[in-house]
């Protein structure tokens, strides 16, 4: 069983959710409910083994068909995957849990859909081949076009449209770019790729190029950076809350991507080809993260807010990707687990005091008062106080751990700028939306008279899932010293070239 441990992160999520489809399984509200948390546990599970099996025993490597690598396909466990890899079912386990108490009536094939979506994440995040996360891509995405329209609303189907349709032609172009790179190095098994990238001479390295800037433009849409960010906010605020917090980590897979291609791949060690990508990288991060400051202070509702969050991380990721070091690597994936975390769970406390809103619903004005304003209150302050990077929680750790490794580059003084005006801009803009919601009160006849939604108290399961998350930025900082050991152990894993390519190549051995 521990040699197919590897592949038992994607094999549990899709006999989940075949599992999910058929009787008696997915019979009844509560079979599905009872299956899917199960299976959920058990993902979470094998994927924490998974984890100390790598912490412990080095990368791990699995050829499936017993076809070893670059000929056959091979899954990859390192320390960067695995723990992406448990970020994403603990997420996927939240949710389904948070789902459990009411939002899964709304249509019978929540369940399901939610593990052929960790299914699709967790395959990208473990395999070796350039095809095959094409695969897992488009595995990931028709489950997330499913759950986009979960709950019928006019308003998530347009903004699902727009996702589709933007979605389909990144599809097309990660094609043309596959095609491109293996019409010039003839393979796409990652590990072979990046060995024969710095071998190509004359108009190859042209056409190697322009497969690799096209990559750039599919990872940037599926991560969400300037300028193909602007179907984010709305795709996201539209979504029913317990999918947004689940989508959370659906731009970290094009964050993934570019973390493995432009350094392993188009790293410093790809010849003419080296670092190909890092200069547009740096300045279209630091365009994303105005945006995303922009947009997080003009929001109307909590949930844009927190949408217009995920872009500013999201550029605050790609800037430390385009530094190209171990430490700002390091400081990358600390960031990383964090931001997916506290975002997710801010999406998931917006919807408990929309409910408990009325009318007024997660708008950032004054309505009526909460059912439960000392419960959300503190569980906002966690969330905020993390997501502005506030002492003593793990944002402020991240925080100063990014703005160390950055310090020495070149243009430093303009990141600081711009980092540090969107992170007041953070803390004006939560600050603002956490006083108006919890302080401002309007009894007016509308408010009293609006029947058309009642206030709802957070039940039993809703609160556990909102803990579970909330409680990761206290967790981050007390265990910080053992999570950034292990991040600076993936950081220098991730930049060691001829490791990874031996490794990989000769299937762990």
């Amino acid at each position: 069983m521990s040699q197919h441990l590897i592949f038992l992160p994607i094999l549990i999520p899709m006999l989940a959710g075949v599992m999910l489809l058929m009787s008696p399984f997915g019979k009844t509200k509560m079979n599905r409910r009872i299956t899917s948390l199960s299976l959920g546990a058990l993902t979470l599970l094998v994927s924490i083994i998974l984890l100390l099996t790598v912490n412990g025993n080095g990368t791990q490597v699995y050829a499936i068909g017993d076809w070893s690598a670059p000929f056959g396909i091979v899954l990859v466990a390192d320390p960067l995957s695995t723990i992406l890899v448990c970020l994403t079912t603990l997420l996927g386990f939240v949710c389904t849990l948070y789902a459990s108490s009411g939002d899964d009536d709304k249509g019978n094939f929540f369940h399901p859909l939610l593990h052929f979506l960790v299914l699709g994440v967790n395959g990208a995040f473990l395999t070796g081949d350039a095809f095959n996360l094409f695969v897992f891509f488009e595995v990931l995405l028709i489950a997330s076009y499913s759950l986009l329209m979960h709950g019928g609303q006019k308003r998530s189907t347009r903004a699902a449209l727009h996702y589709v349709i933007l979605n389909l032609v990144g599809s097309a172009v990660f094609l043309i770019a596959l095609g491109i790179l293996y019409g010039v190095l003839g393979t796409l098994n990652m590990a072979d790729m990046a060995q024969k990238v710095s071998l190509l001479q004359g108009d190859d390295v042209y056409l190697a190029k322009i497969g690799g800037l096209l990559l750039l433009v599919v990872f940037a849409l599926k991560g969400a950076l300037l300028p193909l960010h602007l179907w984010l906010p709305n795709t996201y605020a539209s979504a029913m809350p317990v999918v947004a917090a689940l989508f959370a980590i659906m731009t970290k897979v094009g964050i993934y991507s570019m973390m493995r291609f432009y350094t392993l791949i188009f790293g410093e060690h790809a010849g003419e080809l080296s670092h190909v990508a890092q200069n547009w990288l740096w300045w279209l991060a630091l365009i994303t993260i105005m945006m995303g400051s922009i947009g997080v202070l003009a929001s109307k509702s909590l949930s844009k807010l927190t949408a217009n969050l995920v872009i500013v991380s999201v550029g605050t990721l790609v800037v430390l990707i385009s530094v190209q070091t171990v430490g700002s690597s390091a400081a990358a994936i600390y960031y990383l687990v964090h931001s997916t975390l506290v975002t997710a769970a801010l999406f998931l406390i917006a919807d408990i005091i929309g409910r408990q809103r009325g009318h007024v619903f997660d708008r950032i004005e004054a309505g009526p008062p909460m059912l439960q304003p000392k419960l959300l209150g503190v569980c906002f302050l966690i969330a905020g106080i993390s997501v502005i990077g506030m002492p003593p929680l793990s944002g402020f750790i991240a925080k100063v751990w990014l703005l160390k490794e950055t310090v020495n580059i070149n243009n430093s003084e303009i990141f600081w700028t711009i980092y540090l005006l969107a992170s007041l801009a953070v803390l004006v803009a939560v600050t603002k939306a956490g006083s108006t919601v919890f302080w401002n009160h309007s009894n007016t006849q509308k408010d009293i008279k609006a029947e058309s939604v009642r206030p709802r108290i957070v039940n039993s399961m809703q609160l556990v899932a909102i803990i579970i998350l909330i409680s990761s930025a206290p967790l981050m900082t007390l265990f910080a010293g053992s999570l950034s050991e292990y991040s600076q152990s993936a950081a220098t894993q991730l930049h060691d070239f001829n490791n990874n390519v031996n490794v990989i190549l000769s299937g762990g051995k």
